[in-house]
């Protein structure tokens, strides 16, 4: 393997942060109370660990690890040790779910550490919350009994946001049940709202506004009240052909502002919440700007880095100026698809092809610092970053790729 070039400080265990749900602790792709990434040493493989199917992307926190895959018939959440990977505890329930278009059978959803629990998000539509320490099961809430949740084209993908004591879900279930909270104590459902159908992005709290949820649905932008789930906005933004998805998680930009991407002609968009008036004003939209067919774009200092364009033909790593929405530069090379990460001023891309790119997180060029191979190909689960570690799988295993 090639040098991945970083360096970081010692004594991270001081300052070091967790990973415990869908991009991260903000839920914006960023790693938080890490030290900075600055070059230099050589990368180690920590471990591995083999897993079984799916496209749900690890969690960590306590020093365990959290994994949802499929073995056999069994949608499995296992516990394991950070520091070795041994398993420390693991849960079954049995699933019949297959995915329409013959691709992966596993789940797709992340799993959140919340209150003690983790909370899960088959695509079969079950939501289990097991507890932390011990695997034991809590409770489950089966959405397709309950609210007759479609599988759509790829089954069920929205990860769960657990705020103010609710797991909240776009599972676009039928009689306004298209965005529900449920309670994370016991499962109840505790309100419902809009008739959506569930896109594959995951929600998010608006920073400056944690009483507002932000979600993404098949049919574009819908903010809610995460206490009574009270629609406080609901604006169109999608594809007018069937055959095509929102994936891309919304993205603040800070002060309120919040992007939205999507491929199929759609392209981006900026959007203002006004927390004193409780009003969402657009501020621009431009197509064949930041096109997003899946990654969550990354905001750094005024800037947003993502992939733009569809999985199918190849994408090019952009940065954007949030303020217009301008394009800053565009890196050479198309990658068929990735993920993205920020630690401090650097970016960290695992792509499609099990690559993974570092470079900083400035407007002024691509500035490519290293490249190595961490992973096989054919992959898109999203990687977590914590303690200095960068936990990114494949089809077949997780490995920990440690960073010194």
């Amino acid at each position: 393997m090639r040098p991945l070039l970083l360096t970081l400080c010692a004594f991270i265990q001081l300052h070091a942060g967790d990973w415990p749900q869908y991009l991260g602790p903000q839920r914006n792709s960023t790693a938080q109370d890490e030290a900075a990434i600055t070059g230099g040493a050589e990368s180690e493989i920590l471990w591995n660990r083999k897993l079984g199917t799916g496209y749900a992307g690890p969690v960590v926190a306590k020093g365990r690890v959290i994994v949802f895959h499929r073995q056999d018939a069994d949608m499995t959440t296992e516990a394991l040790d950070a520091a070795d990977g041994k398993s420390i505890w693991k849960h079954r329930y049995k699933t019949e779910y297959r995915d329409s278009f013959g691709f992966d059978n596993g789940p797709r959803a992340v799993p959140c550490i919340a209150e003690g629990k983790v909370i899960t998000h088959g695509p079969e539509g079950i939501v289990q919350a097991l507890d932390f320490d011990t695997g034991k099961l809590l409770w489950s809430y089966d959405t397709v009994a309950e609210l007759d949740s479609p599988q759509g084209y790829f089954g069920r993908a929205c990860s769960p946001l657990v705020a103010d004591g609710k797991v909240l879900l776009n599972v676009g279930g039928k009689g306004g049940a298209g965005i529900t909270a449920l309670d994370v104590a016991t499962g109840k459902l505790l309100w419902q709202a809009t008739d959506h159908e569930a896109g594959y992005a995951s929600p998010i709290l608006i920073p400056e506004d944690k009483s507002v949820s932000a979600f993404f649905t098949r049919r574009g932008i819908v903010l809610t009240q995460v206490s009574d789930g009270k629609v406080l906005a609901d604006e169109f933004f999608r594809a007018e052909i069937d055959a095509s998805v929102n994936a891309a998680a919304p993205v603040p930009c800070g002060d309120g502002k919040l992007l939205f991407s999507a491929a199929y002609d759609v392209g981006a968009a900026l959007w203002q919440w006004n927390k004193a008036t409780r009003k969402l004003e657009n501020l621009w939209k431009k197509s064949d700007v930041l096109d997003c067919h899946y990654t969550t774009p990354v905001y750094h200092a005024g800037h947003v880095y993502g992939l733009h364009g569809r999985q199918e033909s190849g994408m090019t790593l952009r940065c954007i100026t949030v303020a217009d929405g301008k394009v800053a530069w565009e890196a050479p090379d198309r990658i068929q698809g990735g993920t993205l990460i920020a630690v401090g001023d650097k970016l960290l891309l695992h792509s499609e092809s099990g690559e993974l790119l570092i470079f900083k997180a400035t407007p002024s060029k691509f500035d490519l610092l290293n490249r190595s191979q961490i992973t096989r190909a054919g992959h898109r689960s999203h990687d977590a970053f914590a303690n200095g570690l960068l936990y990114a799988r494949d089809a077949e295993k997780m490995v920990v790729v440690k960073v010194k």
